[in-house]
């Protein structure tokens, strides 16, 4: 009889105990590390409530730039063959210095 009781306790206390959380502390701080690492990121965090006009290029230059950005894509630049192997460039060798 005192084998089944102590049983019995023994198995209630161990389903109470599944039951219980065991991370409040890390559920209360879940999403501070990106957070934070957002706002280390952020270099001005009011950027959206100031109305004055960005400076730098203006509205044709950067359409130039994007056009040829996008373009050097299609039709990319030659590729340039330079075989140079042990010598300097310019035509002078090692061995003939003066």
């Amino acid at each position: 009889m005192f084998i089944i009781r102590s049983t019995t306790v023994a198995l209630i206390c161990l389903l109470g105990a599944s039951c219980s959380t065991v991370t409040p502390n890390y559920d209360a701080r879940f999403g501070d590390a990106v957070r934070d690492a957002r706002k280390k990121m952020t270099i001005n965090p009011n950027a959206g409530k100031n109305g004055d006009p960005v400076t730098g290029m203006d509205g044709r230059a950067s359409r130039e730039a994007m056009h040829q950005y996008q373009e050097s894509y299609k039709t990319p630049p030659p590729a340039v063959n330079v075989i140079n192997i042990g010598g300097q460039i310019g035509g002078q060798s090692a061995g003939n210095s003066k």
